[in-house]
Formats: C-alpha cells, sequence, structure tokens
C-alpha cells in the first residue's frame, strides 16, 4: 500500500486530495489512477513529477517502498 498526496491540478482531476492504492511501481500506480479517476486525471499525470517519500522519482518499473507516500506534482506556474 502507497499513500498518494495530489497537488493542485492533479489534486482537482483526481477530485480528493489523498488515497491510498495498493501497487508495486510508479507504472503500475500510474495505471491504476488513470483506470480509478478516467481521462482528466491521465491528462494531468502525462506531465507530472512524482516524488516518493520526498524524493525525486524517475524509475517508473523500480519497486516502490511498502508505505510510502507518492507526492503527484503537476508543473506549477507562477515565479
Amino acid at each position: 500500500m502507497v499513500n498518494v498526496r495530489y497537488f493542485a491540478g492533479a489534486r482537482a482531476a483526481a477530485d480528493t486530495a489523498a488515497e491510498q492504492v495498493a501497487t508495486t511501481t510508479l507504472a503500475e500506480l500510474v495505471r491504476q489512477l488513470t483506470e480509478r479517476h478516467g481521462p482528466r486525471l491521465e491528462r494531468v499525470l502525462t506531465v507530472c513529477s512524482f516524488l516518493v517519500d520526498g524524493v525525486a522519482w524517475h524509475e517508473r518499473d523500480a519497486p516502490l517502498p511498502a508505505g510510502a507516500t507518492v507526492d503527484v506534482l503537476p508543473p506549477f506556474a507562477g515565479g
């Protein structure tokens, strides 16, 4: 199980601030979230960055630590 936290546009697209998901990799998590929340979130996820326990996570097929917190961060605008 991982804890997923959504920010900004990802939160709006998922229509929730957080949820728990049983998953093993980031690639699997993205697939499950897309199935669960639909095409609106799918579009947002294509441009998101992900933090796992506060660290940028780029390897989509690497195993996620059990109980990890995954932050879903869409691009931010502003200065």
